[in-house]
């Protein structure tokens, strides 16, 4: 049985699955949408009730009755590097590849139905207080005066964009977010939606990563006032942590919730020990814990796509 990897050309964190998969022999197929159709092609036949796909990339051809599972890394958007790119092109060749894919019995990490619901932040702050976690007072909104009362009601606030910083055109601040207080200007909220969410003091950036039900969390000490643990030097490194039972608890309630086989969450620890929850990227990468920490996430990760954990 095969494992289908769909990722770009350039994504260290598949190469370090890959690696542990080879190590173990599976039989592997690294597609990038983008290349298809060119690189790589396909065909799926419905006859007679029956279904018989077949993919084909740099001339290696696999059966999707062969398909173990798919893991969808980080995939281009179909048709990108094609001759006669277009959109259209590109709904045709979404529609023909993820279509056949979905005829499969093949398991995903994550199925992209459950991964683009997951993607939401509004709908991961409504699953982390149902699921069991500590979630700081958080509000999305375009009204600044709701905004404004927001801030005076928990002091200082952080600003945060709610699908990361804007790929094209000017940023609005330097940093995906930023630390504010009640006497700021809210005035550009009605620009668009904003989010905002009480501050926590923290003692620590934690990252726990789970795949199916193994879960592995790693600490970094936070620089004082820090507010993103993904931008500045804080002096330390990433070092494994005990995943406390009520975490463990909230994170499998979280999966089972949005239908997820890997997640990467991120919590702020402030300086009672306890784990505010951030967000979840049902997409994050790993291989900066992995580095510092040792834990297996790789090898994790390549077992369940074979078909383990």
């Amino acid at each position: 049985m095969t494992v289908l990897i769909l990722t770009c050309e350039q994504d260290v964190t598949a190469d370090l699955v890959v690696a542990e998969l080879q190590a173990g022999s599976v039989p592997l197929v690294r597609l990038d949408p983008a290349d298809l159709p060119g690189r790589a092609a396909l065909s799926a036949e419905y006859v007679r009730g029956d279904f018989r796909g077949f993919l084909s990339v740099d001339g290696r051809m696999v059966s999707t009755d062969a398909l173990r599972s798919v893991w969808v890394r980080r995939p281009g958007v179909p048709a990108a590097r094609a001759p006669d790119a277009s959109e259209w092109l590109t709904a045709e060749t979404r529609q023909a590849l993820y279509g056949a894919l979905y005829s499969t019995d093949a398991r995903w990490m994550n199925h992209p139905e459950a991964a683009e619901r997951a993607r939401y932040k509004p709908w991961q702050l409504r699953a982390a207080h149902r699921g069991g976690f500590a979630v700081p007072p958080t509000v999305v909104t375009t009204f600044p005066r709701v905004a404004e009362e927001f801030a005076e009601r928990y002091g200082q606030v952080v600003v945060k964009t709610l699908s990361g910083p804007p790929r094209v055109g000017p940023l609005r601040m330097d940093l995906p977010t930023a630390l504010v207080g009640p006497d700021a200007d809210f005035a550009a909220v009605e620009v668009g939606p904003t989010l905002l969410q009480r501050y926590v003091p923290k003692a620590a950036d934690i990252r726990l990563t789970t795949v199916g039900g193994w879960l592995s969390a790693a600490r970094k000490t936070a620089a004082p006032g820090q507010v993103d643990g993904r931008y500045g030097e804080t002096g330390h490194v990433w070092e494994a942590a005990e995943v406390p039972e009520r975490i463990a608890r909230a994170v499998r309630a979280y999966l089972e919730a949005a239908g997820l086989a890997y997640a990467a969450f991120d919590f702020a620890e402030d300086a009672d020990g306890v784990w505010w929850f951030l967000e979840c990227n049902q997409g994050g990468q790993f291989g900066f814990v992995e580095l510092d920490t040792g834990q297996p996430i790789a090898r994790a990760v390549a077992a369940w796509l074979a078909g383990g954990v």
